[in-house]
């Protein structure tokens, strides 16, 4: 028997927390690379894009490895988005945008998932909008958080002039010229964070796209681990530290979404002095009482 989870013909609205330890969990390319910050509270963000990004990347890591059809990613890194909306009419089966378009979605796991905006390019080689059933928000930390700016040095410079001169500078008499022996640079992160997000699934938008039990698996096998196959320099210490699947018993739902993600709670701090996940005590999940036709699926973190 399918979980109810992984079924694509129920709708779904899910919980999810991220933990930063000394990271930069998204970093602002408007304001010099800070992490987000809602500037009125001092929270901080990830957007839902950040979030996208690192599950087509996982998708991607499963699949050079577990290779299946309709895996392929649409956006993705190194490749421009008419190209790959105008490899559909390669294809034999396909002689309009509509076919088009569901090429896409049967070759194309973001497309089928995440929905894309195919109406670029050249007018007969275009495959229309599609609306994904899968919406991700911004997520935001629990309490406040702090940024740091960590000045770094590198012991070699990038030019080779400067370092050429900053050998001869013995010979400068000016004080000019004198090159460069170091390079200074910077990391930007908080010394803790506790993020919350949270999803939906529409399974009348599934259908419409051909997303399968197949799918909804690769997509929670990918959420989960995404963040163990991201890890970078400024970003070394994320981890997920919960994910709370509500499932309904129909396609269009027995509750509202924002009731139910009022039950999993971490209780705020009201500071930004947390350190640890411990720090915030346990993760609340109210379960007891749910509204009828709706089941919960604790993902994480798993029971023992």
């Amino acid at each position: 028997m399918t979980a109810a989870h992984l079924d694509p013909t129920r709708k779904h609205d899910f919980v999810f927390l991220i933990e930063a330890i000394d990271s930069n969990a998204n970093g602002d390319p408007d304001n010099g690379g800070l992490p987000r910050t809602d500037p009125v509270s001092g929270h901080g963000l990830i957007t839902d894009v950040a979030i996208k990004r690192k599950i087509r990347n996982t998708v991607a890591l499963i699949n050079s490895l577990e290779p299946q059809e309709g895996r392929e990613i649409y956006v993705e890194a190194g490749t421009a988005l008419n190209t790959q909306h105008e490899r559909a009419y390669t294809s034999e089966a396909v002689h309009d945008q509509k076919t088009a378009q569901q090429w896409m979605c049967r070759n194309f796991f973001d497309v089928r998932m995440f929905g894309a905006v195919m109406s670029t390019g050249k007018r007969d080689k275009q495959a229309g909008r599609v609306q994904g059933p899968v919406q991700i928000g911004f997520s935001r930390s629990v309490d406040r958080i702090t940024s740091l700016d960590i000045g770094i040095t590198r012991v070699t410079p990038t030019k080779e002039e400067d370092l050429k001169a900053w050998l001869e500078r013995s010979e400068t008499t000016d004080g000019k010229n004198k090159g460069k022996e170091t390079e200074m640079g910077s990391k930007h992160v908080v010394p803790y964070a506790l993020y919350r997000g949270t999803g939906h699934f529409s399974a009348p938008l599934a259908r419409r796209t051909g997303v399968t039990t197949e799918d909804l698996s690769l997509f929670w096998r990918a959420f989960e681990i995404m963040l163990e196959h991201d890890r970078a320099a400024a970003r070394a210490n994320l981890a997920l530290r919960g994910l709370c699947v509500f499932t309904h018993d129909d396609a269009f739902g027995r509750a509202p979404s924002h009731e139910l993600f009022e039950r999993i709670t971490v209780k705020a701090r009201g500071d930004s002095s947390a350190r640890c996940f411990t720090d915030y005590g346990t993760l609340e999940i109210r379960d007891t009482d749910l509204p009828a036709g709706v089941t919960l699926t604790t993902l994480l973190p798993r029971s023992a």
